[in-house]
């Protein structure tokens, strides 16, 4: 339906240009008269067509008659439509008993409605269009409006256009098993045995399959636990070893110091030497630099470091690196910084986190790839007495989040709680919640010294790669830890 004002807006629009809105008033006739006469065409028209299609506020009054006998699945022809017409005090209106019959000599061949009915779906699309371009040019004489909510704002009412307009077909099963079979033939061409993107740990990979398509997956641990370096590490492990793009999204540490880490991870130079507090005594330390930065740089990684970005703003800078630079992964650090525009705000804090974690769920589905926020925990696990592992209740500041993810992950560290380690920088990755697979945990490591994760396998003599399958999604966890820089 239009929204108040839009008819308005595009007669001032057209008065201006000195030129009719597009419209075509005889094809609305004809369609009128074909569906009272032949009644086995109404489903398909009504299925196609939306009241405002039709330009003439008359015909308008009379199609929204005709669909709502239909809706009532009672006979639509013309005693019926004047019938409605007559309840609704419209009659007269449109010209009474004399007009409808008047319809009846505008009718053409039946076989042409389809044809007709994209006539004016078409005219339709023009006058949103307009009144659409209308609305910007009005919001971009105005102040209330930032530049970001601004192309979001167009950027949205094309899109839910194009979204009214598009008609999925209802499938057979045999089609849509044709596909699920042709996806399977796919992954079974696969040598790694995955279905979706390689995150570069290999333990993660055999519980999830890889990073799905379209799914919101979430990672959570307390501060300075290493959320940051784990997705770093995963994000240059995508695009520096299987050349996939990323694109990373800091809001709360600037893109030098994300280099950095990265440099720290790459070369295996100290953090002092990277930081300037030790010197580059050593030729070699130049050479290594120099020999590994270049992977770095070839890489199809992409950083964004706009502090508190909004989800409209965000939204928008996904779809341009999705549609232009291929993303097919994006990761938030971290979803508590994000903002919501003015219309959204909330004296509440959980319904505005809400509705971020909402709109995440929903871009990711639109772009179809995964997309990856981090999330603090809240401050209760550190009291909590006895195992100090997160349930699903302690993401911080909103229950959405588990509710909106496709999968959770909470990042355990034994030593930062004074537990006991297996082996030097032993981490849990609990898999707590996954929509579509097993909850467990998965053994890993984290290098200090290079600020990264790795592999539990990938580190001397150690245990290789083990899981601890759980009963419960619902598990605690906690986890601390001291130098900041590694956080």
């Amino acid at each position: 339906m239009a929204k108040k004002g839009q008819n308005a807006s595009l007669a001032q629009l057209s008065a201006d240009m000195g030129r009719k809105p597009p419209q075509a008033l005889e094809i609305e006739e004809a369609v009128l008269a074909a569906m009272m006469l032949e009644p086995s065409i109404v489903p398909d028209v009504v299925d196609v067509l939306v009241p405002d299609c039709f330009y003439d506020q008359n015909h308008k009054r009379i199609y929204e008659a005709i669909s709502a006998i239909a809706a009532r699945n009672d006979k639509v022809d013309i005693l019926t439509v004047a019938d409605e017409l007559t309840k609704r005090d419209e009659l007269e209106m449109v010209g009474g008993y004399a007009y409808l019959s008047m319809l009846s000599n505008k009718i053409s061949a039946a076989g042409h409605v389809e044809y007709h009915t994209k006539i004016l779906l078409q005219k339709y699309i023009q006058r949103q269009l307009i009144t659409i371009s209308y609305s910007v040019q009005k919001d971009a004489f105005e102040d209330t409006l930032s530049v970001d909510e601004l192309l979001d704002k167009s950027q949205q009412e094309i899109f839910g256009l194009t979204e009214r307009n598009m008609r999925r077909e209802t499938s057979k099963i045999q089609d849509v098993l044709g596909k699920a079979i042709a996806q399977i033939e796919e992954n079974q061409t696969r040598k790694d045995g995955l279905s979706g993107l390689k995150s570069g740990y290999s333990g993660i990979d055999k519980v999830t399959y890889g990073w799905q398509p379209s799914d919101l997956i979430i990672i959570a641990a307390r501060p300075s636990v290493g959320k940051t370096a784990f997705v770093l590490t995963m994000a240059r492990n995508m695009a520096v070893d299987y050349n996939i793009p990323v694109a990373l999204f800091s809001l709360e540490m600037k893109d030098l110091q994300l280099a950095n880490r990265l440099l720290i991870s790459e070369t295996g130079i100290p953090a002092s030497k990277i930081r300037g507090a030790d010197k580059f005594n050593n030729p070699e330390d130049w050479n290594i630099l120099n020999d590994r930065i270049a992977r770095l740089t070839n890489a199809p990684l992409w950083i964004d470091d706009t502090p508190s970005i909004s989800v409209f703003e965000f939204r928008s800078k996904a779809r341009r690196l999705v549609k232009n630079s291929g993303v097919k992964l994006i990761i938030i650090d971290y979803l508590q910084l994000m903002s919501v525009p003015s219309e959204m705000k909330s004296v509440i804090r959980e319904q505005e986190v809400a509705a971020i974690s909402r709109n995440l769920k929903a871009i990711a589905k639109e772009l179809n790839v995964p997309i990856i926020a981090l999330s603090q925990l809240n401050r209760s696990v550190d009291i909590r007495g006895g195992n100090k592992r997160p349930q699903l209740s302690d993401l911080r500041e909103s229950g959405a989040i588990e509710q909106d993810a496709d999968i959770v992950l909470f990042i355990h560290r034994p030593a930062m709680v004074g537990e006991p380690e297996d082996y030097p920088g032993q981490t849990k990755v609990i898999i707590a919640k996954h929509r579509n697979g097993k909850t467990c945990d998965v053994e890993m490591r984290f290098v200090g010294s290079q600020a990264k994760f790795i592999d539990s396998n990938n580190y001397g003599e150690e245990p290789d790669f083990v899981i601890e399958t759980r009963g419960s999604a619902m598990n605690d966890l906690g986890e601390s830890f001291d130098d900041s820089f590694y956080k």
